[in-house]
């Protein structure tokens, strides 16, 4: 029977390279139906577990990228608030300006000057405030992003990790078939066996 140490799939599952050798131990004396399913449903298992790792981190990645989106377009909005803001106190400016005039009081001096630096200075706190509450909002974004981010590598890692015990698994599994389970039995090598459900390394 062949075994394969390496199997190099194109994005069509055509075969493009494969590494294999004629295993005659004691392996091949299995029902060659009930170890070919076998296999065949280690390959199986092995090509989901690894699709399903790359899902998750990329629909993790998707959601990062999501999350970064959403921290920029507070920031936007921050910047159209802060704007629309000077515009109104502008305007309120002005409107105290007039009123001002019609009193009498010179603007620009006197008690005119301090109502119009005490105006600033509370135009400037709420921009400051207006500011601050943006960034806070875009740094938990960020955060949400690297963390999304960081599960999706790990999700990634965990289907690694099952790809490898199927490997395992199945190369037990085929070893069980032997009939002949005597210590004499030469040429069978776990890791051939395991190596024989190996694709590329885009199936991890």
């Amino acid at each position: 029977m062949k075994i394969y140490k390496k199997i190099v799939y194109d994005k069509y599952d055509n075969i493009i390279e494969e590494d294999s050798y004629e295993y005659e131990g004691p392996l091949a004396l299995a029902d060659p139906v009930t170890a070919g399913f076998t296999a065949a449903m280690g390959v199986a298992q092995y090509k989901q577990q690894g699709a399903i790792g790359k899902y998750n981190q990329a629909n993790a990645n998707r959601n990062a990228l999501v999350a970064e989106q959403e921290g920029e377009q507070i920031q936007r909005q921050a910047e159209f608030d802060i704007a629309r803001f000077d515009q109104q106190f502008r305007q309120a400016e002005g409107t105290v300006a007039v009123s001002l005039s019609k009193s009498g009081v010179v603007v620009g001096s006197g008690s005119a000057a301090r109502i119009a630096m005490a105006n600033a200075m509370e135009a400037q706190m709420q921009r400051n405030v207006t500011q601050y509450n943006a960034d806070i909002g875009t740094s938990r974004k960020m955060e949400e992003a690297n963390f999304s981010r960081i599960a999706g590598k790990m999700a990634r890692q965990q289907a690694r990790l099952a790809q490898i015990s199927t490997i395992a698994n199945t190369g037990t599994s085929l070893l069980k078939m032997n009939p002949a389970k005597t210590n004499n039995n030469i040429g069978y090598n776990q890791n051939n066996v395991n190596a024989g459900i190996r694709s590329n390394e885009d199936d991890f």
